[in-house]
């Protein structure tokens, strides 16, 4: 029974894109940032063939190799215009956008916020571009006194609405976003809309793990539906349901953490399905990319290196493991934004051919298409398949 284990390291780039220019992105580079770390220790990725993978760096480490890759490797190149976690998972589930989602560098329109205000009964506060953490830390105390709602946005095409959980249930806070997501489309169709609970007192308010993530629904097809209509599971752990606003979806695991999401996928590895498990381990990004905690970043790397063994021992006869990113957030990088970067990509099972590089692809969307020729699915998706270099 054939089985894909797909799985996103959120923002685990491996150097900037030949494009980084246009996004203020030259010489952003999260892998060789991470790695300067001293809790940086990913010794299963390593066999894997990840530093082989053509342009990686590291730092202090000479690339000298004693066996055989256990993996094929290679690394890909975003297409989309964009950087965002969104445009990232579409381009891997073979849809690129080709036009870019609306920003606000300087906060949103009024008449989109007052019609909000109006949908909602509740008043606005902040409405400029933030840090989470931060925003909270300012706003917080205000918005328990008024009963209104935190809005926010990034360098990323976000809506972001924050809220105590002690004031504004988190049921409720989700019904305000849908709220705005049903008002954000055409002209102000952000990709995604953001629920955003924090509890504690002023001083010392802290994110819950309650995010909710809304996103526009894809444009088009992608390998979800083409999956799902050929009757095979599909499977999404972490946010991947909410990115892809359910559709395609059979089954749906929501997380709390990158733990959560690795063992809810150790779970599924013991479990009887046929299909894609599509996973996102979101932590390496809102955690520790945005926060620019580079040791907190290799530790999470270290974790889920340490994990990989472990799922690598219980994989079955066809069973495909898929480990690769959706756009970096460099840690060591000015800013706290999402950062143009190559992702990599191990392909890992008894049906890959080891140590196969896949060399430099030119869209991330080539993931999609070798999944489906995997599952002998044909398919009108972006991209060009690799099954023939890298399967059996």
């Amino acid at each position: 029974m054939k089985r894909v284990f797909l799985i996103v390291l959120d923002s685990f780039g491996i150097g900037y894109e030949p494009d980084a220019d246009l996004f203020g992105d030259v010489g952003a580079n999260t892998l060789h940032s991470v790695s300067r770390s001293k809790a940086f220790s990913i010794p299963n990725m390593e066999k894997m063939g990840l530093l082989r993978i053509q342009g990686t760096e590291v730092e202090d480490q000479v690339k000298t190799y004693q066996n055989e890759p256990e993996a094929a490797f290679g690394r890909l190149r975003e297409k989309s215009a964009g950087k965002d976690t969104t445009v990232g998972h579409w381009e891997i589930a073979g849809l690129i956008s080709k036009k870019a989602f609306p920003v606000y560098p300087n906060g949103f329109p009024d008449e989109i916020i007052r019609e909000f205000e109006e949908r909602t009964g509740k008043k606005v506060l902040c409405n400029r571009p933030a840090s989470g953490t931060e925003v909270i830390r300012d706003c917080g105390e205000e918005q328990m006194k008024t009963g209104g709602l935190i809005v926010y946005t990034s360098a990323d095409s976000v809506f972001q609405v924050a809220a105590h959980e002690g004031i504004i249930p988190v049921e409720e806070l989700y019904r305000d976003c849908q709220t705005a997501r049903e008002l954000l489309k055409g002209e102000h169709g952000v990709a995604r809309v953001i629920a955003r609970p924090f509890e504690g007192e002023p001083g010392a308010f802290r994110r819950t793990a309650n995010r909710h993530d809304f996103s526009l629904e894809p444009s088009s097809d992608t390998i979800l539906d083409y999956l799902k209509r050929e009757g095979l599971d599909t499977i999404g752990v972490g946010k991947i349901s909410d990115i892809f606003a359910g559709k395609g979806i059979s089954r749906r695991i929501p997380t709390k953490s990158n733990t959560d999401g690795m063992e809810q996928t150790l779970k599924l590895l013991k479990e009887e399905f046929h299909g894609l498990c599509f996973v996102n381990l979101v932590d390496f990004d809102m955690v520790y990319g945005h926060r620019n905690d580079v040791d907190g970043y290799a530790r999470a790397l270290n974790e889920f290196d340490t994990w990989l063994g472990v799922f690598q021992k219980g994989m079955q006869e066809e069973d495909v493991l898929l480990v690769t990113a959706d756009h970096g957030c460099d840690p060591g990088f000015p800013g706290t934004d999402h950062t143009r970067e190559y992702i990599p990509l191990l392909a890992y099972g008894k049906p890959v051919r080891k140590g196969m590089d896949l060399g430099s692809r030119e869209t991330f969307a080539d993931i999609g298409k070798t999944v489906l020729d995997y599952f002998h699915i044909s398919n009108q998706l972006d991209g060009e398949s690799m099954a023939a270099e890298m399967l059996v």
